[in-house]
């Protein structure tokens, strides 16, 4: 039996019907988001098992080597991210286990939603366009594509729904560079809707409410 990452479980109803898997960022945890699920707001009768999973702790370069909850080295604050791509792979592998085993609880991989803030957002990328079964969506939260230019992505999801959101005054992660994963999933042929709001690197309740709207048009 695959032995999965440590990791947060919220069910909204008994006897989920759909599933949620979401990844924090840098130096976080699981339990950065578990108040999400309340704050969503969705319907009484939705049955979703949402999934926090918790990163490995990992020495990244960019804080000075220090060790800390990371899905992936980053190398360099560039623009263009130099990051860890092996270690992005293993945390891809990893999110691919939760999906699995959603799938072995009875969950129809339609029913299966990922999603990522910064860090986990490009694992969340990674993960859901190599699955090889269909899935129900992809969010990407104050992010970037960071496998891009070498991502063997699966034609099974090329028609999942994703949804990017970023703030215009991330200082983290730049609004040009949510754009620019935009624009490189949307020349790969994927079907890609955009929002932006004025915050920073972070969430804020509008986006909160727009992202129970989106998981409610693919779940409910």
């Amino acid at each position: 039996m695959t032995q999965l990452l440590p990791h947060v479980e919220v069910e909204t109803n008994a006897n989920p019907t759909a599933s949620v898997i979401w990844l924090h960022g840098l130096g976080a945890d699981g339990h950065d988001f578990e108040p999400i699920v309340q704050q969503l707001a969705l319907p009484e009768e939705a049955a979703i098992r949402f999934i926090f999973p918790h990163a490995p702790s990992l020495a990244v370069t960019i804080n000075n080597g220090a060790v800390m909850p990371a899905w992936y080295d980053i190398l360099e604050m560039s623009i263009e991210r130099e990051v860890d791509v092996s270690q992005l792979k293993i945390s891809s592998a990893s999110i691919i286990d939760f999906i699995n085993h959603e799938i072995d609880r009875g969950i129809n991989s339609e029913r299966i939603i990922i999603a990522g803030f910064s860090q986990g957002g490009a694992v969340a990328y990674h993960a859901a366009l190599t699955f090889s079964e269909k899935l129900a969506g992809l969010i990407g939260l104050s992010t970037y594509f960071a496998t891009a230019k070498n991502i063997e992505t699966n034609p099974v999801n090329q028609s999942i729904p994703i949804h990017i959101f970023h703030g215009t005054h991330d200082p983290m992660v730049l609004e040009k560079q949510g754009q620019k994963a935009a624009e490189q999933l949307t020349s790969m042929g994927y079907q890609v809707r955009y929002k932006n709001y004025r915050m920073e690197h972070e969430l804020c309740f509008e986006e909160i409410a727009d992202i129970s709207v989106f998981i409610q048009q693919l779940l409910l």
